[in-house]
């Protein structure tokens, strides 16, 4: 199983192929991995142990970031997740950063930003689009219309505990008009705005 990739100077955590969207546009819906990884499916969700001792695997002293970020939504597993932050940022005392759905308040029906004290210290939100309608369109994910303002709310509350959070949206995928209707929520929620090159 690959648990553990590298891209560029991150090395990215795989730990669930769950997710609770399912997104039109989704890499792991014609593709087995990223970037000329290994496949990303997991036989198995790892357990926190094993991801653990997978960084004794890697030579941390060539990265710059661990990611957590495979073949799901990291937040499925969001206490694991967590305690395999803190075990990295004690460790190895490298920058963490999360890339979500921003959809875990509606997953565990409560503020999840908490979560995310102390060891994350970037976190990356999937905004794709500045329209619920067309959100729910792209996502499909299970919790409906709702997912959009559910997602929003999560940016704004996880602010408070991680110093670097940003939005993003896919370029060639948007209108320049949708992509400054993008850039005035994000104005209004406090949190930076990013463009990123689509990858096929």
């Amino acid at each position: 199983m690959t648990i553990l990739y590298e891209v560029y100077k991150g090395l990215y955590v795989n730990i669930t192929n769950k997710c609770d969207a399912n997104c039109v546009f989704c890499l792991r819906n014609g593709h087995e991995g990223v970037y000329g990884s290994n496949p990303l499916w997991l036989e198995r969700e790892p357990s926190v142990e094993e991801v653990e001792k997978e960084f004794e695997k890697f030579d941390m002293d060539k990265y710059e970031e661990v990611v957590f970020c495979g073949f799901g939504e990291p937040t499925e597993r969001l206490a694991d997740m967590a305690e395999i932050g803190r075990f990295v940022k004690e460790k190895y005392g490298k920058k963490i950063r999360v890339n979500t759905n921003g959809l875990s308040d509606l997953l565990y029906k409560r503020d999840t930003a908490p979560d995310f004290a102390g060891w994350a210290d970037s976190v990356s939100i999937s905004l794709n689009t500045p329209n619920k309608e067309k959100y729910y369109e792209l996502t499909r994910n299970i919790f409906g219309i709702d997912g959009f303002d559910g997602m929003l709310n999560f940016a704004k509350n996880v602010k408070k505990y991680v110093p670097d959070v940003k939005m993003t949206t896919v370029d060639t995928t948007i209108t320049k008009e949708e992509e400054a209707q993008c850039q005035k929520i994000c104005d209004d929620l406090g949190v930076r705005y990013r463009i990123r090159a689509f990858e096929d």
